[in-house]
């Protein structure tokens, strides 16, 4: 009898793209290539004052961000967001400027913003 209730509470959803944590990391380690293929041109095409290696660290410091996540949904999404920010790169849709502002994100969620700092109770 429980076992019925709790069918009618767990609904089965559909996956996005993987179908299990196999093919999502598949999906997950593809991407990660095509954007260390890509870095090389990217780093030529829109002259950042970064070198290969800088961006490479931070290619992986954005790939190991996660590592806390298990839902193959969200790990999917990611995925997706992922290729559409390669594609902006790789057909030049993005600005200079907007490459050097994700190289240039603090690794530190923590910021010493005035909201930040109101939110601790810091002055």
């Amino acid at each position: 009898m429980a076992s019925e209730t709790k069918k009618k509470f767990f609904k089965e959803v559909r996956p996005i793209l993987s179908l299990d944590h196999h093919e999502a990391r598949r999906r997950v380690l593809n991407l990660y290539k095509a954007w260390f293929r890509q870095i090389p041109f990217m780093v030529k095409y829109y002259d950042v004052e970064f070198s290969e290696t800088r961006c490479k660290q931070k290619l992986r410091e954005e790939f190991t961000k996660h590592p806390q996540i298990n839902d193959i949904r969200i790990i999917d999404m990611l995925v997706i967001k992922g290729q559409m920010a390669l594609n902006e790169v790789a057909e030049k849709w993005i600005s200079r400027r907007g490459v050097a502002q994700y190289f240039n994100k603090p690794s530190d969620p923590t910021r010493d913003c005035f909201l930040a700092k109101f939110l601790k109770g810091n002055d």
